[in-house]
């Protein structure tokens, strides 16, 4: 008896932490955001550590008015600085935080200013993801909406 009561438990558990992976995958995909010559596109995929990466995919204005590709000029790192900036990397080890029903857990990088911050993002419908970021306290949020 002891041992049926275990399994069910255990399955139970196993159950549970499906239903809140199938949760957290809900923001696995491609976003659009911006308008016009600023429009982009970010495309966020699962890690191995089960954490999640989002990556600049596409941009509306990838090259200059001479051809060159624009590179990401104002990293702090300077390894990265010739980075196209359609391959930036944005958020990376971001996690699912079941209580809050949110992801967080991580830093953004905002490739117009060189700077990261902390960084929430959450659904406002099953289509609008709101990416907050905030440094002491002060923020700001934006809309990527699901492809």
């Amino acid at each position: 008896m002891k041992r049926i009561i275990l399994t069910l438990a255990a399955a139970f558990a196993a159950i549970a932490l499906l239903a809140q992976n199938d949760k957290a995958d809900n923001i696995l995909g491609t976003y659009k955001a911006g308008i016009g010559k600023d429009a982009y596109k970010i495309r966020i995929v699962k890690c191995p550590d089960n954490s999640y990466k989002a990556s600049i995919c596409w941009l509306a204005e990838r090259c200059d008015a001479n051809g060159k590709v624009y590179t990401d000029v104002k990293n702090p790192d300077k390894s990265l600085r010739g980075v196209p900036m359609d391959k930036v990397v944005l958020i990376s080890g971001l996690k699912y935080n079941s209580e809050k029903q949110r992801w967080d857990g991580a830093k953004i990088y905002d490739p117009q200013r060189g700077i990261r911050v902390n960084v929430t993002l959450g659904f406002d419908t099953p289509k609008k993801l709101l990416v907050r970021g905030t440094v002491f306290g002060i923020g700001e949020t934006v809309t990527w909406t699901k492809e």
